[in-house]
């Protein structure tokens, strides 16, 4: 009779242990943030405007094809990262305000994983940094943390 006990005591506590698991489980998906992601295109992103005088948002691919059309720009290096919540806001931020983005300004996008040697050359260690560049690629100005366009034009040299 005491080894029934037993046994029947170890199948109500592994029991209970399998319920407490289950109930302390991540969030049910559903409930989570489900809202989608921020994209940068391959072309510039700029507000439907007539007057055709804003800045631009861009991939650094497209920046990188199209140097000669930056040359007067203030130009600032976005490093972000898709997994990083702060890169996520800014990102979704500038998306939203393209029309305050000033029409000498190019933010562009730089994918933080993907760009090792980028981020060697500008010094870059954390995702969400902003480097500012001339006409040449030299650093200009160096920042982390803004996410919205008013903060990084606040930034800039």
């Amino acid at each position: 009779m005491f080894k029934s006990q037993s046994t029947l005591l170890t199948i109500f506590s592994l029991g209970l242990v399998t319920a407490l698991v289950v109930s302390c489980s991540p969030l049910d998906p559903v409930a989570t943030n489900t809202a989608p992601e921020a994209t940068i295109s391959d072309t510039p992103v700029t507000p439907e405007t007539t007057d055709d005088r804003a800045g631009v948002l861009i991939n650094y691919a497209t920046y990188e094809s199209s140097l000669d059309q930056f040359s007067d720009a203030d130009v600032v290096l976005f490093f972000n990262a898709e997994w990083c919540s702060t890169c996520q806001q800014a990102r979704g931020n500038f998306e939203a305000s393209l029309r305050d983005i000033p029409e000498d300004l190019a933010i562009v996008v730089v994918d933080f994983d993907d760009s090792i040697e980028l981020r060697k050359k500008y010094g870059v260690t954390v995702q969400h940094t902003f480097v500012q560049i001339d006409g040449a690629g030299n650093v200009v100005g160096k920042w982390s943390g803004s996410v919205t366009v008013a903060e990084i034009v606040g930034q800039l040299a």
